[in-house]
């Protein structure tokens, strides 16, 4: 279970056992720094390498600070389309169908406001995971049809820290950021997921099983995955 250290300075860090882990792998992103530990390490431990790193850490941090979200912000993706535009009324609007939402703001609006910036990725996540339990529950079906890969059940959520989970009762958990990624990466990671079905771990005979169903480009596309973040805003 992740264990979450709130820090003033450096914001939430969630800490993440692996039993590969072999040192202390600090991972910043818009929402919190990963830390991904060797197991038996103790949080003590875990706070004094933070104190170590600080000042490295912040730097990070800043760099990988979410962007504003204003007239300018924008999502063009395959599956989900994003447009903030000025209108005349005083307030917000949000029209969200399959695929698109388009956000109507006044045209005083103070987007440098905290608590609009956060009602804004509000917003926009609700339209993202309203899409997503559309969209990917059924390419799922497809593709364990397709290959004969059975799933006891899928759920959507709202996770930042993976694409997707499949537990050992075949039950699979996806982000519904995965509808912001390209067709051919969603279906990589649906497929990923759906080969620990059968293969639990990382080993030789997960990735012969995944090089098989991505025509011998599983490696390759796990590097073009690393390229995505799991958010809205990064």
């Amino acid at each position: 279970m992740d264990k979450i250290i709130d820090d003033k300075e450096l914001g939430r860090l969630i800490v993440r056992e692996h039993a590969r882990a072999k040192r202390l792998v600090f991972r910043s992103k818009s929402d919190a720094i990963y830390v991904s530990v060797p197991l038996g390490v103790t949080v003590s431990e875990v706070e004094k390498a933070i104190e170590e790193l600080r000042s490295k850490l912040k730097a990070t941090k800043q760099k990988v600070a979410r962007p504003i979200i204003d007239l300018d912000y924008r999502i063009d993706t395959e599956f989900f389309k994003l447009s903030l535009v000025r209108g005349a009324r005083d307030k917000f609007l949000a029209h969200s169908e399959l695929g698109e939402m388009k956000i109507i703001c006044p045209p005083d609006a103070d987007f440098t406001d905290e608590k609009l910036q956060a009602w804004l990725q509000k917003v926009i996540e609700e339209a993202v995971r309203r899409n997503a339990k559309i969209i990917l529950p059924p390419r799922l079906y497809m593709l364990s049809q397709q290959h004969h890969l059975p799933y006891k059940s899928v759920k959507i959520n709202a996770s930042r820290g993976r694409w997707g989970s499949c537990s050992a009762s075949k039950a699979i958990n996806l982000s519904c950021f995965l509808v912001l990624l390209p067709k051919h990466l969603i279906d990589y990671v649906l497929l990923h997921e759906l080969c620990h079905t059968c293969e639990m771990n990382h080993g030789d005979r997960f990735w012969h099983l995944l090089n098989e169903l991505t025509d011998g480009k599983a490696l390759d596309l796990r590097q073009e995955l690393k390229r995505h973040k799991t958010a809205i805003s990064d």
